[in-house]
This record gives structure tokens, sequence and C-alpha cells, in this order.
């Protein structure tokens, strides 16, 4: 596993094509999909620098979200920071990487004039090991292990809230423990051996990221999947100071690629199931149901069952389920109807597509029923051609590969990080389900005479409350997934979240929705800041987005009178707002307009619309939702 299996091999003429990318309409759209190969160190490498140039030359970049990463440690680290860029490229993000001079890790945290600190960086790498923090040498004497713990939490603490109170959120690593022995067996029993030390700091690093709103990356777990004799190398390490064998260099870089690509919500929401010989053995059309190999009793039928049991477990942590099959639709729906061994349900595929039209329209036809992105999909399918021509159409699709041994195919789901998080919440865990409700309201839709009818039927009711720490994820969450319906794009981190929500000039609203079929969860973000408009108070809207599972409900009326209560109590007088386009946010270009606010200038700063409301002759409109919560705290 020192490659990457999962994805494709790259072309012989890689080079070539990295050469190429200047020549392309749009280079980071083609540096993504030259990312999605399996690339040894030399050719990432090539591939980075050549994004890196492409940069530098002013080339735009898009899709690639913009993500300033500063990469301090105590090893050699030139070697992963030369990788960097071409992994994030695979995962959605231009990663523009500050690296520190060699082991400056506490210089480098602590002087806010040092290089990382003046570079504003999104989110900072703390590659630290066990080395570093004095876990490599045993500590058996009378309470010397408990002090050196403390001792070392405390260092970690207190990097963790400089940075904090930075509003820089820091990218924590799990430490690997060495292979080594010093009792044997027993290790894990003896307070003070290396390996009980490491396991202890291990799990107070995981709740330090929790209660600090940092990133967790788990280098303990990336080390053992490859072995941690494989991982460190003792020569690698006395000659050059690198902190894991340099061939897993490519590996370490997409761990990094996946993390940010997550904080910039990148990951993948849709995962979608081939059929025949995907989640089970055989080709129902031909062998019929009563032949497919699924369950229990069969090599080839677990390895199939345990491709649906992965699907499921997604499905459970709110990835949504999808058939994509050349097939009979009713035919392609009899195994999940009439064989018992199916762990998938009918019930827990939100889209059902099967029938004889090519693969990439179905794709399409997929994102566009559940109004997500096509480069939201993952498709799993075992037949190698129809994942190359998935590849060609369709290239923002994920397309794993598989092997011929299907026991392997959950593996290599897992192992590609397509759906990675940083963090997990209430509205994730219901996601799934949500489309179901969905079908539940289509069907109100259709019995009802207008909008105005179907709206009142939902029982709608939005709670507005101000920022707080448990909606802290979400929020976070929400303003870095957010690209349609979202008027100025600006991203904040947790830490920055917390921050806005401490600062009190800035008044800040989250919004959730419930009807009588289900809860949305947390759906709107508003932030405002004081401002003047033409000498009298104003707020001014600094982040306005809302969840697109929510239009046509009007939720954004709703919000808006929710703001102007608010304002209105505090004595301000206008709200300005500004829209900034982008690529994927025309919808709302006219948001402001819709909402009564007068345009007041074109091309502020370069770019977007400014736009005023004058809350003196504002009329709250009549809305078809209830509205509660104390949405005007401070």
């Amino acid at each position: 596993m020192a490659h990457m299996p999962w994805m494709p091999s790259k072309p012989a003429n890689f080079r070539e094509l990295v050469k190429r990318l200047r020549l392309a309409d749009k280079p980071g759209a083609e540096a993504q999909k030259l990312a999605w190969f399996d690339l040894d160190e030399v050719a990432t490498a090539q591939l980075s620098r050549r994004i890196v140039k492409l940069r530098s030359e002013g080339c735009s970049l898009e899709p690639l979200s913009p993500f300033r990463l500063g990469v301090v440690g105590s090893s050699t680290l030139d070697l992963v920071a030369d990788l960097l860029p071409a992994a994030g490229a695979r995962h959605g993000v231009d990663l523009d990487v500050r690296l520190a001079p060699y082991d400056q890790v506490v210089q480098q945290v602590v002087d806010p004039q040092s290089q990382i600190n003046a570079a504003k960086c999104d989110a900072v790498l703390l590659a630290i090991d066990h080395r570093w923090l004095k876990l490599d040498r045993p500590a058996l004497k009378s309470d010397a292990a408990i002090r050196q713990i403390e001792s070392t939490v405390q260092q970690l603490r207190d990097l963790s809230s400089v940075m904090r109170d930075r509003g820089t959120p820091l990218i924590l690593p799990t430490l690997a423990n060495p292979p080594g022995f010093l009792f044997g067996h027993i290790d894990r029993r003896i307070m003070g051996s290396p390996r009980s030390m490491i396991d202890e700091v291990n799990r107070q690093i995981v709740a330090l990221t929790e209660e600090h709103g940092h990133y967790l990356f788990d280098v303990a777990s990336l080390a053992e999947r490859v072995g941690v004799v494989n991982w460190f190398s003792a020569t690698n390490w006395n000659l050059y100071k690198l902190p894991f064998a340099v061939e897993f260099g490519p590996l370490y870089a997409d761990a990094i690629g996946r993390i940010t690509g997550a904080i910039r919500g990148k990951s993948r929401k849709c995962l979608v199931l081939d059929l025949d010989n995907t989640l089970w053995g055989g080709v129902v059309g031909d062998d019929g149901v009563e032949n497919l190999k699924i369950g229990q009793g069969s090599p080839e039928g677990e390895a199939h069952l345990a491709v649906q049991q992965l699907a499921r477990d997604l499905r459970d942590r709110g990835i949504i389920l999808a058939v994509c099959s050349k097939n009979y639709d009713q035919t392609a729906r009899r195994p999940f109807r009439e064989l018992q061994d199916m762990l998938l349900k009918e019930s827990d595929i939100a889209v059902f597509q099967a029938n004889w039209i090519d693969k990439a329209s179905n794709l399409e036809a997929i994102a566009k029923t559940l109004n997500i992105g096509i480069e939201a999909l993952v498709l799993l399918d075992d037949n190698p051609a129809e994942r190359a021509q998935t590849r060609a159409a369709l290239p923002m699709v994920a397309v794993p590969e598989l092997p011929a041994d299907v026991s392997l195919f959950a593996e290599y789901l897992h192992s590609a990080g397509l759906f990675e998080a940083v963090n997990f919440s209430e509205e994730d865990l219901n996601r799934a389900g949500s489309y179901a409700a969905e079908a539940q309201r289509a069907e109100v839709m259709a019995r009802v005479r207008d909008l105005g009818d179907y709206l009142r039927a939902l029982e709608m009711n939005l709670t507005s409350t101000s920022f707080d720490s448990l909606g802290r994820q979400r929020i976070a969450q929400l303003i870095n997934k957010s690209n349609q319906f979202n008027l100025t794009t600006r991203r904040y981190t947790e830490a920055e979240v917390t921050m806005l929500a401490e600062d009190r000039t800035v008044r800040t609203f989250q919004f959730r929705l419930a009807d009588r079929f289900g809860d949305f969860g947390m759906i709107g973000v508003v932030i405002c800041r004081e401002a003047k408009h033409f000498d009298q108070p104003a707020w001014d809207i600094d982040t306005w987005l809302m969840s697109c599972r929510v239009l046509g409900r009007k939720v954004e009326e709703a919000m808006l009178r929710e703001v102007v209560g608010c304002a209105r109590k505090a004595g301000v007088d206008f709200l300005l707002g500004l829209y900034v386009p982008t690529a994927k946010n025309g919808m709302v270009a006219e948001h402001f307009s819709r909402l009564g606010f007068t345009h007041v200038s074109d091309q502020l700063a370069d770019t977007g619309t400014k736009w005023a409301l004058d809350l003196n002759n504002y009329v709250p409109p009549e809305l078809p939702m209830n509205i509660s919560g104390p949405g005007c705290a401070s």
C-alpha cells in the first residue's frame, strides 16, 4: 500500500501532459484530472511544480479552491512540501504551501511576525512526532510517566491555544507508535513505556482538536495501514531527518490533500453503485435472482456483502446512495425486493437509475435529481471499460479503480478517502434520510392547488439563534461548503467562527428549519458587522448563505425579517449587502433586489455590487411558517 492502487496508472506521456497544462483552457481542472492517477514521488513533484508555476504566472486554477497551508515541523519536510500541491489538486484545492525553517516549531507558532504567522495561512500543519515530544525514551521511575505526559500535553495545549487565539486552525497529527518493544506484549500495560505514553498523548490530542476547533490528522492510523516497520526508516532519519520512509511521501501528502479538501467542502457527498458483479455476484438479467452470489457461506457472496455493508455504513453517516446500472428497471430492483440476504434495501437508495442510457448521462441525472454538483459523485463499478468511459466523459466524477478480486472492493473504497470529514454533526447523520422525506413533500405538492397552499401544508418552523458552541462545527461546515447560495463566499474556520461569536461588534445568526416530514437542521448563516451608511448606524452583511435544499420556501424572506428585527432593536437604520459573483453563485445575483434592497454601486473593490435596505421603510411580509428562537442575542 505504499502506492495508491485505487487510482489508475498514469499514462505513458504523463510528463508531456504536465508540460501542456499552461495551454489548457482550464488548467486547474486539467491539473485535478492529472492528479487522479497513482503517482510516485517523482511524478507527484513534477505536477506540483507545474501547479506552483502556473499560480506564480497568474493563471486561474478554478475550480480548485485556494488554500494557504503553513507547514511547521521538527524534521525535514521539503519532500512533503514538494508533493502537496498535486495532492491538493486531487482533492479540489489549490495548496499554496508555506514551509517554515527546519525544527523551528515553537518560534514559528509563538512569534506573531514569524514566516508562518505573517503568511496569514488558512491552516497550519504541525508536523511533529514522538521524538520531538521526547516520548521516544521510557519514564519508568515513580510518577515520571505522569509528569512526562502532562508536560507533553501542556506543550501541545500552549501551541494550540496561541494559534486558536489568532484564528488560525492547526492540523494536529496523532503520533505513530514505533515498532520496537521494551517489555514485549505488555508494553501498553506498563506506565512509562514509550508505547503506553504515546497512546495516552494521542487520546489527548484528539480531545484537544475538538476543544480548540482544530483539525485531526491521524498519522498513527496511516502508519499502521502500511505497517510501522515500513513507515519508520532508521536510515532516512539518520541521514536526512525524514520523519518516515521516502516512498510514503505521496500517501502522506494525499492525506493532507483530503483534509484540506474537506475543510473547503470538497469531499464527495454521494456514492453511486453499479449492481451486477458489484453489489452481488452475477448478472441478474442473465442468471436470474435465485442464482446471484450474495450472503454468507460463499466467499464471493460474502465479499459483495462487505461492499453493501460499507455502503450502508456510509449512508448511516450521511452519504447519499444512488444506483446506476445498465439494466431494465424492474429487473434491477428484484434482488432488493426478493433476496433476504441483501443488506441494502431499496429504501436506502435515494435515486435509482436502471436503464440502457450511457452512464455519464445517468450520473448527470442523479446529480440533478439530488440538486448536488456532479463533482460530488463517486462511482463504484466493477467494469474497467465503464470506469474508463466515465472518467473520459465526466472527469470531475471520482471513479476509484477496483481490482479483479472482489474481496478488496470495500478496502479500496475505504482507502481512497473520498468521503473525508473534518467534523460530524446531527445534520450529517440525518442527511440521507432527508431525501425520503423530500419524496413525501413531493406527494403533498402534487395534491395541493398552488405554492402557497403547499408551503402552508408543510407546517414549517424556522428557528433563529446566534452562533453557539453546539452549532460551531456545522456553521463552519456550511460556510466552507456552500457555493451556490452564498453572497460573498467568504470562508471561516471553526476557530474564526468562535471568535466571531465572541466579537461584540459582530452579530451572528444561525437558522434551522423543520417541517412535519422532517428536520433539515441548520440551513442558513448570516454574519453582520457594525458599519455606517451616510453617517447613520448600519449593519454590513459580511456573509449570507443558505442550503439549496430549502429554496422556494420563502426562507430568505424569513431570515431577513429576523435580521431586520434584531437590527432595529440595536438602533440600526440600514442593512448593507454585497454580492460578489463567482463561477457557482449566479443564482443569487438578484437576491438583494428581490428582497427590496436598493442598488448602491457596481464594481466595489474591483468586483461585486453593493446594496442597501432602509429599515425605516421595511414592511415585514406574511410568511407560511412559524419563526422562533432568541435570534437577537449578540
